[in-house]
């Protein structure tokens, strides 16, 4: 029985205690997959203002709120035109396995939304059961092919993400089966890392260089993405709508990861809630907002976080950690495998590992057949649905038609920290912290 006389460390505790201990065993830092654990402002903070006298309320069961979104109309020919502004992040085949992958093309498809190749190339399966399939361009150029460019319905170019914004990519030599090296160019088994930044330019003046040569390589019908890690949000979004993006991606540092450094995870980048105000920001003072769109990332789980992301500005949303748990990562129905792998369902991040007994983080055959595509493509169209109706909910709550009618004026915030954040007033006040009350 611990004394109840021995006091903790703040700063010293159990778990820094044990990472020193397993530094000084392993001389190796630690790697993992999942995102950022430690406690940071986010959407939870906000509250919304529902309708009662000063507003009015629509009526769910008579009155629509639509939910559709039109994403890149600044320069393609073919936008894409989403049924919902929920759409599925960039994960890699590699990182996920290939019934995975084809998982949640179909869960995306059925609800009229898009799905993101990730590092690695296209897939046929993706490719086959994705309605709207973005193509990601990444600095390790690790399969890519301008055939596929032209079969993707819109091109991603990636300059950050979130969990690791200026850190390249983790793939661990156990998940790089033959089918994966041969799409690499990489040798079996062997540890792949991604460079931090693209090989063929130095700055946004040489971005904007590239985004022409894939609009041509296109013929000018595919919308251009830029992704960026939330880090200088501010001044990344300008400097992406000058080079020529037709939709910004903001990926705050709650954003998934298949493998990096935890101290990447946990010690880079800014919050979600505090990235979305300054990509606003950015896009009004170049009269461009809602003309190039935003998308948000890192974080999302629930309907209220669609629908407060949008109501501080964003077009829509991108998940990923929440569609791999959709698809049944982390389950309880394999707590003994999760144990005897030193973990446990809800706390398993060992995707570098690719022992993952779901099926979904791994390239071991007997492993990734325990996952159906067809049955997690309904369970992810179930949960995006699901999203969809939530953010409804509070839509019409607070008198709006349509979700992207929602605005900064139907949030207050809980903490001076989210408020300040946020750009939105402490609740029961008119204050927010940096303004004069």
């Amino acid at each position: 029985m611990t004394n109840p006389a021995l006091r903790e460390s703040a700063t010293f505790d159990r778990r820094a205690i044990a990472e020193i201990q397993r530094a000084a065993e392993t001389g190796i830092y630690d790697i993992r997959g999942w995102g950022a654990k430690r406690p940071l402002p986010h959407f939870d903070d906000l509250l919304f203002l529902g309708a009662s006298m000063s507003r009015y309320p629509l009526e769910g069961y008579r009155e629509r709120c639509d939910t559709d979104v039109l994403l890149g109309d600044r320069h393609a020919e073919h936008p894409l035109h989403l049924d919902i502004p929920i759409t599925i992040a960039g994960m890699s085949f590699g990182a996920l396995s290939g019934p995975a992958k084809e998982a949640l093309g179909r869960g995306a498809s059925a609800v009229g939304t898009s799905t993101t190749t990730g590092d690695g190339g296209m897939t046929a399966e993706e490719r086959g059961q994705s309605k709207h399939l973005v193509y990601q361009y990444l600095p390790s150029r690790y399969g890519m092919n301008p055939d596929d460019l032209r079969k993707a319905d819109a091109i991603e170019v990636v300059l950050g993400q979130g969990a690791k914004p200026g850190g390249g990519g983790m793939l661990l030599g156990q998940k790089i089966s033959e089918r994966v090296a041969a799409m690499r160019t990489l040798p079996q088994g062997i540890d792949q890392r991604s460079a931090c930044r693209h090989p063929d330019w130095t700055g946004p003046d040489d971005l904007a260089i590239k985004i022409l040569e894939l609009r041509e390589i296109t013929r000018w019908e595919k919308p251009i993405y830029i992704k960026v890690g939330a880090t200088r949000t501010f001044y990344d979004v300008k400097l992406a709508v000058k080079a020529g993006a037709d939709v910004v991606v903001v990926d705050g540092m709650q954003g998934g990861t298949a493998a990096t450094q935890d101290v990447f995870i946990e010690h880079v980048g800014i919050p979600t809630l505090a990235a979305i105000p300054q990509a606003v920001r950015a896009l009004q003072e170049l009269g461009v907002h809602r003309k190039v769109q935003l998308i948000v990332s890192g974080g999302i789980r629930t309907g209220a976080d669609v629908a407060k992301a949008m109501a501080l500005g964003a077009d829509a949303v991108a998940i990923g950690t929440a569609a791999l748990i959709a698809l049944g990562d982390n389950s309880p129905r394999f707590a003994g495998e999760y144990e005897a792998l030193g973990s446990g369902a809800g706390f398993y991040d060992d995707f570098q590992d690719g022992r993952d007994p779901a099926g979904i983080t791994t390239q071991d055959p007997d492993l990734a057949a325990r996952l159906d595509p067809v049955e997690g493509g309904r369970r992810l169209a179930n949960y995006l649905r699901v999203l969809t109706m939530e953010a409804q909910t509070l839509a019409r709550a607070c008198g709006k038609s349509h979700l992207r009618n929602l605005e900064p004026d139907d949030l207050v915030a809980l903490t001076v920290e989210a408020a300040a954040m946020a750009g939105v007033p402490l609740a029961g006040t008119t204050w927010i912290p940096g303004t004069v009350a």
